[in-house]
C-alpha cells in the first residue's frame, strides 16, 4: 500500500475511533468533546500532541506506521484524555499530566503513560526477556519443550503439568488478593468479518487460560471500515500465554487442513468447520484434564475457584466496557469435516515448536 493511501486510511481511522472513543463517555462529558482535525507528522520522540488552539490531534507519522492499531490507539485516547482535560474547571497552574489529566484518563479509558519516549504497552508485554524474569513462565517453558517429545505420552504427561502449573499459579495468585495488574490488547487484527472457529478459539481461552476476550469495534486497515477485534486481558503473563495459545492452535490447524483437504479441494466455508472442530475437541480435552486435576485436589476451595474464574479480572473488564452485550454465533457445519477436525483437536498438544510468535514484539516462549 503506497505510503500516501496508507496515511490517508490511518487519518480516517482516527476520526472513526476518535467517535467512538467519545461516544462511550457519559452524556455530560460527551457534549464537551468536539472532533478535531487529525494529523501525522515528525514528532521526534513524542507519540502525539493534542494542539489546543488548532483543535487537532497530531500522531507522530512513524510510530503510526509501524506499531499495530492497539498500540497508535493508546496513543490517540490519550490526546484525546488532554482535549477532555482542557475543559474542566480546576487551577490553571495544574500541570499537563495533572489531576485533571489523570481524571479524563479514568473516564476514556485512557494509559496515561501513552506519549513521548516509552515502551508501548505491547512491547512492555512481549519485550524480549520478559519471560525470563518470571519463575513460572521458565518452568511452563521448559515442560512445553518436552511436550514436543516425538514420544507421545511423555509429551501428553508434561503438557498436562504446564497447564497445571499455569492453574495453581493463577489460583494462588487469585486467593491471596494481591492488588492484580491486569492489561488489554488486541489478539489478531480488526476485521469486517470474523469466522466460526475464531469466536470458538476466544471462549477456549477464556475458559482455560485466565484471560477475558471482549469483541469491540475497532477500524479495520485494509478495509477502510470500523470491523471488530477480539481483545484480550488478564496479567501480563496470562496475556503472553494466550498470544502463543492463539498462534499456535492456528498453526496447528492450517497445518492438518493441508493434509486433509490435499485431495478434496474444499472451501473456506469447510475449512471453519474444521477448525471449529479442533478448537472444540481441544477445549474438551482441557476440560476432561481440570476435572480429573479438581477431583483429584483435597481443598475445596481450589475447586469451587477452577470452576469460577478470576472474579477480579472480571470486575476490571465491566469497569472498563459497562454496557456489554453478548452474542451467539450459529450457522450450519458439514458434521464431517468438523468431526475430523475434532478429532484433530482431541489430538492436539501445545508445545515450544513454532517459530512465529504472534502480533507481539515476543512471546512466551521467545
Amino acid at each position: 500500500m503506497p505510503d500516501s493511501d496508507l496515511e490517508r486510511r490511518i487519518l480516517h481511522g482516527l476520526g472513526l475511533e476518535w467517535e467512538q472513543a467519545a461516544g462511550q463517555l457519559d452524556a455530560p462529558l460527551r457534549e464537551l468533546m468536539r472532533k478535531p482535525l487529525f494529523s501525522l507528522g515528525d514528532l521526534g520522540r513524542h507519540l502525539g500532541q493534542w494542539l489546543e488552539s488548532r483543535m487537532e490531534i497530531r500522531i507522530n507519522r512513524r510510530f503510526a506506521f509501524e506499531h499495530p492499531w492497539d498500540s497508535v490507539c493508546a496513543v490517540l485516547r490519550h490526546e484525546m484524555a488532554h482535549q477532555l482535560a482542557g475543559s474542566f474547571r480546576t487551577d490553571p497552574n495544574e500541570p499537563p499530566h495533572g489531576p485533571k489529566f489523570q481524571r479524563a484518563c479514568f473516564h476514556l479509558r485512557a494509559d496515561p503513560r501513552a506519549s513521548g519516549d516509552f515502551p508501548t504497552l505491547r512491547e512492555s508485554v512481549f519485550s524480549e526477556g520478559a519471560g525470563e524474569r518470571d519463575p513460572v513462565i521458565r518452568r511452563v517453558r521448559k515442560l512445553l519443550a518436552l511436550a514436543g517429545s516425538s514420544n507421545a505420552a511423555e509429551a501428553e504427561a508434561a503438557a498436562a503439568k504446564a497447564h497445571e502449573l499455569i492453574l495453581k499459579h493463577n489460583l494462588e495468585r487469585i486467593g491471596s488478593r494481591r492488588p492484580p495488574d491486569f492489561v488489554s490488547l488486541y489478539l489478531g487484527q480488526p476485521a469486517l468479518r470474523h469466522t466460526r472457529d475464531k469466536y470458538a478459539l476466544s471462549a477456549l481461552l477464556q475458559n482455560f487460560y485466565f484471560v477475558e476476550g471482549i469483541w469491540i469495534s475497532a477500524f479495520a486497515l485494509k478495509s477502510g471500515k470500523m470491523g471488530r477485534v477480539l481483545e484480550v486481558s488478564g496479567t501480563p503473563q496470562n496475556i503472553r500465554m494466550a498470544d502463543y495459545v492463539y498462534h499456535f492452535i492456528l498453526h496447528y490447524i492450517d497445518a492438518q487442513w493441508r493434509i486433509y483437504n490435499k485431495n478434496r479441494s474444499l472451501g473456506a466455508r469447510r475449512k471453519t468447520d474444521f477448525a471449529t472442530g479442533v478448537i472444540i475437541g481441544f477445549q474438551n480435552r482441557l476440560k476432561s484434564q481440570r476435572e480429573e486435576m479438581a477431583a483429584a485436589s483435597p481443598d475445596e476451595r481450589a475447586r469451587a475457584l477452577i470452576r469460577v474464574g478470576d472474579p477480579a479480572l472480571t470486575q476490571y473488564v465491566r469497569r472498563r466496557y459497562p454496557r456489554l452485550r453478548s452474542f451467539r454465533r450459529g450457522g450450519g457445519r458439514d458434521i464431517d469435516v468438523f468431526n475430523y477436525g475434532y478429532g484433530r483437536g482431541r489430538d492436539l498438544v501445545i508445545n515450544k515448536g513454532i517459530e512465529e510468535k504472534g502480533d507481539g514484539t515476543g512471546g512466551l516462549l521467545e
